[in-house]
């Protein structure tokens, strides 16, 4: 029996394998609507991932610009 995953955006159950054409999601319909989520900044990414800790501008550094 293959493996399933939680569709992310409805929580259906997706079979884990190459037919399933939308995996993680269970339809095109689902996959759209996370990419709009995203679009919109709905789902974002909190700081960005670097070794250091802390980013140069929080550190009191000039930063990027």
């Amino acid at each position: 029996m293959p493996k399933t995953v939680a569709c992310p955006t409805c929580g259906k159950l997706v079979p884990w394998k190459p037919e399933s054409k939308w995996r993680p999601f269970c339809s095109g319909r689902c996959r759209l609507i996370d990419l709009g989520e995203w679009l919109d900044e709905s789902h974002r990414h909190s700081e960005p991932a670097d070794e250091g800790g802390m980013s140069p501008e929080r550190e009191g550094g000039e930063g990027y610009h």
